[in-house]
Parts: C-alpha cells; structure tokens; sequence
C-alpha cells in the first residue's frame, strides 16, 4: 500500500488564509446513518478523500445508488433499492468506519453479516463495546467463517452503560436506537462534536433524541426514518493540523471556518507554547501568530473534551523542537507512538515509557525518509518536515489521502515546500478505478 510518498523541504514561516473541509470523522457516519432511511438524501461539505470513497463503495455495494460532484463537495445518496446486509471481509478492511453499518442494518432488516473491519494501525478498537450492548437490545450475535453475524426480531430499548466513552460504540448503538422499541438511554456516551453532529443528521430524519448531563443521550425509538439534506461540520483535526504547521515554522495563520470552542484545550496549549491565539466572534474564527522562542508543554489525550488523541502525533512534532521537555499520555490507543520512531530518524530527542512519550526538545531536526503508519502519523512527519534541515520523504500517502482533501495544496498556498508523488503506473490505476466508480455512482 505504500505506493507514492510526500517530499517535504525545510520551508519558510507559513502565512496566510486557509480554509477547513467537512471533517471525516463526522461524514463517513452521517454516510451510515443513510441506510436508516429510504429516498434520496443531500450530504453537503463532503471532502473529497479515500475514506469517503471507500464508505461509497459499500453502501453501493449494499445497493445504495451514489452521485458524488467533487466541485460542490456534494454528495446525493438514493437508498430506496438498499436490499443486502452483507459485506465481505475484502471490503469490510478497507476502512474502520465500515463497523458503523451494523446498526443502520440491524434497524433496517434486522440482520446483518459482516467482515470485521480495517483501519489504523493504532491499537485495539474493541468491538465488544459495540456488540455488548445490542445484545441488550435483544440482538443474537454469533459468527460463521470469517463473518459477524447478527439477528433480531425486534430491537428492544434499554439502558445501556459504557465502561468507555466510545465513539463509535455511541454512534452505532445510537443509530440502532432510532428504530428500537421504546426509549434507550446511553450512559457515558461519548460527546465529541461529531456526535453532536450525527444526532443533528438523526434529527432531521425525525428522531427523537435528546442528550442531558452527565454524558447521558436518550433516545426514544419511532417506526420509520426519511430521508435529509443536511451539512457536515469541518474538520476540527485538520484546523489543528493547518495551526501546528504554521506554529512550528513560526507563521501566521487565520482560519475563518474554524470553531474554537471545540479546541479548546488544544489552543490552551498552543497558549502554554507562547503561541498567540485571537478567536472571532462568537467563537467562529481562529488565528494564530507563532512565537520564535516556543516552550515545551505536557498533555494528556482523553475523550472529548480532553485533548484529541488525533491531534497528539502532530502536538509531539511541535515538541520535537520546543524549548525543555515534555511528557505526553496516550490513554486512548496503547499503540499510537508509533510516529515517535520515525521522529528520532529525524534526530528528534524521545523515550517511550508504556504509554507516555518524553520528548526533549532539540536545535535542529534533519530530513529522512519516515513512513507513517496512520492518518495522524502522516500529519506528524510532514509538519516535522517543514522545519527539518534537508528533504523529508513520507512513505505510507495513502493514509495522508484517507485523512485529507489535498491537504498539500493547501500547505503550499501557505508557503510550505511541499510535493505529492505517485508513480505513473499507481496514478494510471487510480484513474480507472476512479472513472469505474464514477460510472457506478451515476444516479
């Protein structure tokens, strides 16, 4: 899979405007929760990326019927002739978001059977969260060959706990929940805005869900679904990745797009940094002008509203090159460093002790060639690379297209010296496939 690679040159201060696409955490579930319905839906502020393709590719697998117009970020799904509940193990590996399916399926059919799905190679996702708790909610679980399967005759409503505050388990027992008899209610169900943002989708297809404190969301089931229009938030990740990349080359840059009240401790420390922080009005709007003397900070990711695990990769490369050291806890994936590896190729100062990171800073990084081993990971080494003397060679590029809508571009209007690279014979092949799909995808 490590067709193509990023080259990264030591580049100037980024400066400049920049704007945030819809964000894939949010989309690719919106794109799931489709199959609760039947009729033709409306996703705006789609970013063109892999993992967007890839959710396509099942629900039309499913028998969905899909037209994608890259230009308008518009995605417009006809789910009327949706008729199977089986995904095979080739495609369920595609993306881990394919997981999110089994909910929609089991309300629509009461069935579903299914490979187990791919993704990151980041840690354990266990899917016992999510299959713990449908069988709660009366569903038979069991598996045949290398398939899950997973009946019911009709979803029963429950309370449901979550030892973890899950995000994909909230999101898929949620999904179910719509349609299940009765009222269900998730205690220490995850928050993060993306859920936020699938309760607003679920809402318009006339669900009935409410979400309380602490952590509670009660869902009370209906009989049917329709079909909505609806817009997918922006990318909260990528606004922190787009900040990172200017603050470690000592730039300036101001995102209108963007929401500050869903960063808020990862701007407090941009802050500790010595990074200026200036939000607009109403929280809507961030810039930030980077310090030259920037000092270390520690962190620990935790569910949201903690620090984003997924903004931890890119916040290690920063300290890469801070002033005093800094201590990161990964709670959330126990295998997430596997970018601090490829950092110390690039003379990075970093001791792995279980799951925290002591990262010292140094003068100067040095180009290498690093291979990133997930979509945050790609993040990580290309914003090390803009500071790092010589050329940096990222490997892995399709994780930085499953993250990303042309995320280079935009750096490079920013001022960073950066180049995507595809050998002839791979862009050729992505080509057909991509001409193929756009044939299926006709409504």
């Amino acid at each position: 899979m490590n067709i193509g690679y990023l080259k990264v040159e030591q580049s100037r201060a980024l400066i400049g405007e920049v704007e945030l696409a819809g964000a894939k955490n949010a989309v690719l579930v919106t794109i799931a929760s489709l199959l609760l319905t039947s009729g033709i839906s409306v996703l705006h502020n789609v970013p063109v990326s892999a993992d967007v393709y890839e959710m396509i590719e099942l629900l039309c697998h499913l028998g969905a019927v899909i037209f994608f117009d890259t230009e308008k970020h518009q995605l417009t799904v006809d789910t009327t002739l949706v008729h199977s509940w089986t995904v095979s193990n080739a495609m369920m590996q595609k993306t881990r978001a394919s997981f999110l399916i089994m909910g929609p399926l089991l309300a629509r059919f009461g069935k579903v059977r299914i490979g187990f799905p791919g993704g990151d190679a980041i840690g354990k996702r266990p899917v016992d969260y999510h299959i713990k708790n449908f069988i709660k909610m009366g569903v038979t679980v069991y598996s045949e060959d290398d398939f899950l399967c997973a009946e019911v005759n009709d979803l029963q409503s429950a309370r449901l706990v979550l030892e973890y505050p899950s995000v994909g388990a909230t999101e898929n027992i949620m999904m179910a929940a719509t349609r299940a008899r009765g009222t269900t209610h998730i205690i220490n169900a995850a928050c993060e805005p993306e859920v936020l943002d699938l309760i607003a989708a679920l809402r318009k297809m006339g669900a009935r869900i409410i979400v309380e404190a602490p952590a509670t969301i009660i869902i009370e089931g209906v009989e049917s679904l329709h079909s909505i229009e609806h817009t997918v938030m922006v990318d909260r990740l990528e606004a922190g990745s787009l900040l990172m990349a200017a603050a470690i080359t000592g730039g300036e840059v101001h995102i209108p797009n963007a929401c500050a009240y869903v960063l808020d401790v990862f701007l407090l420390k941009l802050e500790e940094m010595g990074h200026t922080i200036t939000v607009g009005p109403n929280g809507q709007g961030i810039h930030l002008k980077a310090t030259r003397t920037p000092q270390a900070v520690s962190f620990k990711t935790g569910p949201y509203p903690g620090f984003p695990t997924d903004l931890q990769a890119p916040m290690m490369a920063l300290q890469c090159v801070a002033q005093g050291t800094s201590v990161i806890e990964e709670t959330v994936f126990e295998n997430r460093f596997h970018h601090a590896h490829e950092l110390v190729k690039m003379s990075a100062s970093i001791k792995i002790e279980q799951n925290k990171a002591i990262v010292t800073g140094v003068d100067m990084l040095h180009g290498a060639e690093v291979v990133a081993s997930d979509i945050r990971a790609s993040t990580a080494l290309v914003i090390a690379g803009l500071v790092a003397q010589g050329t940096t060679t990222v490997l892995g590029l399709h994780h930085w297209k499953r993250g990303y809508e042309q995320e280079e571009k935009k750096l490079q209007r920013l001022g960073a010296v950066i180049s995507l690279h595809e050998d002839d014979m791979s862009a050729l092949i992505l080509q057909q496939v991509q001409d193929e799909r756009g044939k299926n995808l006709d409504l």
